[in-house]
C-alpha cells in the first residue's frame, strides 16, 4: 500500500524482496525502489521503479490519485532501477512535464529517445507546486553524472536521491519501524559498496548543504527506509565515512592453496588478538569480497594474503583486489603476506596495488616457501606488531 510520509506526501515505490545481487555486491536482503507522491496544485510523482515493477507503483498511486492527473515527473538520477519505468510512465501520461539535469537530459535521451518533455533544472533552481516549492541540488558523480537531489522546504524534506540508502526490504517503510543494527549495517554496505571512491565529493556536498542551511527533518533516499526518527544519525554516518574515520581494527583478506597463507594469516590473527586489536580473518573462499569490503569501511589496517599461482596472484585474491582499486579505500595502514613453491610473484603484487590505492604500507613483507617455518611465522607476527605500532599511532 501507499505509505504517507507528511500530508500530501507519500512513499508510491515498489519492494524487491528476490533482488541478490547490485553491480556486483550481494543483497540478501532485497532493495526497495523509492518512488515519491506529492499531491499539490501541480501533482509531482518523484523518480519511478525499476521497470518490472512499474505495476506495483501503479497500483499505489491508483490509491492516492488517478495516475492521469499527474502535472509533473522529477527525475533525480536516470539509472533504470529509478528510471526503468518512465517510458510506462509516458505512455499512461503523454503530456507530464519532467524536470532533471542537464546530463540528466542527455543520459534520458540516450536511453529513452529524443522526444521527451524534458526541462533542464540546475543547483538553485526550484519550481512551485502550489504551497510547496522543490528546490533542486546538483550532485554530480554521487554516483552518476546526472545526479541531484530535491528538498522541499515547507516540508523540511530531502528526497536524497541514492544518497544515505540501504539495500534493505521491509514491510516498514521508516527507520523507527525496523531493526536499526540492520539499518545501519545495510547502510554502510551500501556506502563501502557504492560510494566509498566517491568520498571527497560526499564530503564536498555535505558542505554545501550545511552552507545552505538546509532544515532537514526527513531523508527520503531511493533505496531502502526512510530517515524520520533521526535524520542526523545517517547524516554524521556519512560525514565520518567520507572523512574515512575508522578504529583501531584490522582486516584479514586471504586465500589459500595448501594450508600455508592461511597458517600464516592465523598467526597474525593471534598476534592482533593478544595485542587488543580488534581484527577479523576474511579467507575469500568463505566471504563474498562485499561484505570485505563492509568490513574494510571501518578498518584501520588492511593485511592481504596470497599463494603464488602460476607466477601470479590467487585468482580469489586478484578479483578482490581489483575490485577494491575500483572503490579506493584511504587512509589505511596495508601490509602483505603469502606463500609459494618456485617463485613468489603475488606477494608484489599485492604490494603494487597497495602502491596504486597510495595505502601506508608496512615492508617488509612476508613471503614464506612451501610451508611456513617457525622463522616465517615469526616474521608474520612481527608484521602483525608492526601493524599493531602504526595503527595505534593514528589515534
Amino acid at each position: 500500500m501507499a505509505v504517507q510520509m507528511k500530508k500530501g506526501v507519500y512513499w508510491v515505490g515498489a519492494i524487491d524482496w528476490n533482488l541478490r545481487d547490485f553491480h556486483g555486491y550481494t543483497t540478501f536482503r532485497g532493495t526497495t525502489y523509492n518512488s515519491y507522491l506529492i499531491i499539490d496544485e501541480k501533482i509531482t510523482l518523484v523518480d519511478t521503479v525499476k521497470r518490472p515493477f512499474y505495476g506495483e507503483m501503479l497500483e499505489r498511486i491508483k490509491q492516492i490519485v488517478d495516475p492521469g492527473k499527474i502535472d509533473y515527473h522529477i527525475c533525480n538520477h536516470v539509472e533504470m532501477d529509478h528510471s526503468g519505468s518512465l517510458p510506462e510512465l509516458l505512455q499512461q501520461i503523454p503530456n507530464i512535464k519532467i524536470f532533471a539535469s542537464k546530463m540528466a537530459q542527455a543520459a534520458l535521451t540516450k536511453h529513452y529517445g529524443a522526444s521527451l518533455p524534458v526541462e533542464v533544472v540546475k543547483t538553485g533552481d526550484a519550481i512551485k507546486l502550489g504551497k510547496r516549492t522543490v528546490q533542486f541540488l546538483e550532485v554530480p558523480m554521487i554516483h552518476w553524472p546526472d545526479s541531484m537531489m530535491s528538498y522541499i522546504p515547507e516540508e523540511k524534506l530531502l528526497l536524497a536521491n541514492d544518497g544515505f540508502g540501504q539495500h534493505y526490504a521491509t514491510t516498514g517503510r521508516f527507520d523507527d519501524e525496523v531493526d536499526s543494527a540492520e539499518t545501519m549495517f545495510e547502510a554502510a554496505k551500501y556506502y563501502a559498496n557504492l560510494l566509498i571512491h566517491l568520498s571527497p565529493l560526499i564530503q564536498n556536498t555535505l558542505k554545501k548543504v550545511s552552507e545552505l542551511k538546509l532544515e532537514i527533518d526527513m531523508i527520503a533516499p531511493s533505496h531502502g527506509i526512510i530517515w524520520r526518527k533521526d535524520p542526523g544519525k545517517i547524516i554524521q554516518a556519512y560525514n565520518d565515512w567520507s572523512l574515512y574515520k575508522s578504529k583501531e581494527k584490522v582486516s584479514i583478506i586471504y586465500d589459500t592453496m595448501w594450508g600455508s597463507t592461511e597458517k600464516m594469516a592465523r598467526v597474525i590473527l593471534e598476534t592482533l588478538m593478544t595485542a587488543g586489536i580488534e581484527a577479523k580473518l576474511l579467507k575469500l573462499k568463505a566471504n563474498h569480497r562485499s561484505d570485505i569490503m563492509t568490513d574494510i569501511l571501518d578498518s584501520r589496517g588492511i593485511m592481504v594474503g596470497s599463494p603464488t599461482l602460476h607466477r601470479n596472484l590467487f585468482p580469489s585474491v586478484a578479483g578482490m583486489l581489483c575490485y577494491m582499486k575500483g572503490l579506493k579505500p584511504q587512509k589505511k595502514v596495508a601490509a602483505a603476506f603469502g606463500s609459494y613453491g618456485w617463485s613468489g610473484e603475488a606477494v608484489q603484487d599485492i604490494i603494487n596495488v597497495f602502491k596504486e590505492l597510495q595505502l601506508d604500507i608496512i615492508e617488509p613483507s612476508v613471503n614464506a616457501r612451501y610451508i611456513p617455518d617457525e622463522r616465517e611465522l615469526q616474521q608474520a607476527a612481527d608484521l602483525a606488531n608492526t601493524m599493531v605500532t602504526k595503527i595505534k599511532e593514528m589515534d
